[in-house]
């Protein structure tokens, strides 16, 4: 189609006479801006269309056998759209509303054209036509971004309900379009308590810019996104949000606050058992001693040298779990199936399980995913876990829940139960040595489940809520098959 210069037209008519009428009115008018091609029958009139070489078309209604309506319906067969104008004998409203329906740009009454209708006519159907075209194209180019951004763009009404949402957007949230337009916004987030923060900010004038939230999936995983709003359209009340999923950037800085706390939790470890253990011994060594003296003989002395004795021992028993829960042993590292080691960890707590009547709910991913692993550590790792999900929970009443699932190249497990629960306070100390709320124990278990977990290259989170339960994920990387 010529773009530049003269415009240039094709009409396809059966009467040579109303060519020259045409192209008179035309040259009359407007000599030097359109050039006239002319076309006798409806077929060459195909044949011509296809060379897609015109700016605009002039088509009679009667072209034989066949109509004006005929050859608007090849535009569409053949997908090109271009601006046409269809003459008809004498004004009649059917033909001018189906020739309207079947694409024409506008109609004209041969009887009634002038040289300034014709070419007024001309020229708007080419403005219009232009002018439809631009907004075409940047309706294309926002659909494309909307389509293929790897950010979720959803757009909500007055209500906060959402009407419109990327197919990124509907992968990462797990949701069935149908299910997430009968959606609102505040049900995509996972913490209740900042949703009302959210909706108050995206009311205001510069909405909600740069701020992060947690969400949780159809499948309830919890997502950490970052969070652009805004309304969209004052009239329509539209509220349009971006959002980056950040979890993966997140996980990582996790996993690497997780690595440096570790570490400098087991040097603190190997200081305290270097300055504990030195006096400890010469402790031990005077209580010995002691006990062969004559003084040792009451009653008394030797109840106190054996308290002091005991003690000392108990002291150093802790310490060397210090030791081992921080220490970074040398691991056997073979591919193995995580549903494998679930169902194995699970096993070694049947009794436990059973004597305590717990319900286990198992939604474990297939196939199975491979991943490296010292089987024997992280059994360790699972059992604590089960173990402590078992003692939260009353018995009889106790749900533990173990899911596993596969997101790019890392695998997830989620261990739950629907225990007591743990206060936000606790919560940021629950993997510190020493640190419980047993009345018997350690609290050495967890530090040594993340140290096993750490060294596997996983990670550990923890989600709860007083009352409702809590929910250890643990994710680790997919084994590379060779």
């Amino acid at each position: 189609m010529a773009t530049t210069g003269k415009k240039h037209i094709l009409m396809i008519d059966d009467d040579e006479d109303d060519f020259f009428l045409v192209n008179s009115l035309l040259q009359d008018i407007s000599p030097d801006q359109y050039v006239l091609q002319w076309v006798s029958s409806y077929k060459q009139g195909l044949l011509a269309i296809e060379a897609r070489a015109h700016d605009l078309y002039l088509v009679d209604y009667r072209l034989g056998a066949h109509t004006g309506i005929d050859v608007l319906h090849h535009f569409r067969n053949l997908g090109y759209k271009a601006p046409v104008i269809l003459f008809t004998g004498k004004g009649d409203y059917h033909i001018d509303k189906e020739a309207m329906q079947a694409g024409a740009a506008d109609y004209l009454v041969k009887s009634e054209i002038t040289a300034a209708l014709l070419e007024r006519a001309i020229r708007y159907t080419l403005d219009k036509f232009n002018h439809l075209q631009a907004i075409e194209k940047s309706e294309k180019r926002y659909f494309s971004i909307f389509e293929k951004s790897n950010d979720l763009i959803i757009l909500a009404d007055c209500e906060h309900k959402i009407v419109a949402a990327n197919p990124a957007a509907l992968n990462v949230l797990k949701y069935p379009e149908d299910e997430l337009y009968n959606s609102h916004l505040q049900g995509l987030f996972a913490e209740e308590q900042v949703i009302r923060d959210f909706l108050d900010q995206l009311c205001k004038e510069e909405g909600v810019v740069q701020k992060e939230y947690m969400f949780r999936s159809k499948t309830g995983q919890q997502l950490d996104v970052m969070i652009n709003a805004s309304l969209l359209d004052e009239k329509k009340q539209l509220y349009l949000c971006i959002i980056q999923d950040i979890t993966a950037r997140k996980r990582k800085e996790r996993e690497k606050q997780q690595q440096e706390k570790f570490a400098i939790t087991g040097r603190i470890a190997r200081l305290i058992a270097h300055e504990v253990r030195n006096p400890l011994t010469n402790i031990l060594l005077a209580v010995s001693q002691l006990k062969m003296e004559p003084v040792a003989e009451t009653e008394d002395a030797q109840l106190y040298l054996d308290i002091m004795e005991r003690n000392c021992h108990r002291i150093n028993h802790l310490v060397t779990e210090l030791l081992q829960s921080t220490r970074m042993t040398e691991l056997n590292m073979l591919p193995v199936g995580l549903n494998v080691l679930l169902e194995k960890a699970l096993h070694l707590a049947a009794d436990r399980l059973q004597l305590n009547n717990i319900a286990v709910i198992q939604q474990l991913s297939q196939p199975d995913c491979m991943i490296l692993a010292d089987e024997d550590k992280i059994l360790i790792a699972l059992l604590n876990i089960i173990i402590n999900g078992i003692e939260a929970m009353k018995a009889g009443e106790g749900r533990l829940s173990i899911a596993s699932w596969q997101e790019a190249e890392r695998v997830f497990v989620r261990i739950s139960d629907n225990g007591s629960g743990i206060s936000e306070q606790n919560l940021a100390k629950l993997f510190e040595p020493f640190f419980t709320n047993k009345t018997k124990g350690t609290g050495l278990g967890l530090t040594a489940t993340q140290n096993i977990i750490l060294q596997h290259h996983g990670n550990i989170a923890v989600e709860s809520k007083l009352g409702e339960g809590t929910s250890f994920v643990i994710s680790f990387p997919i084994a590379v098959s060779s």
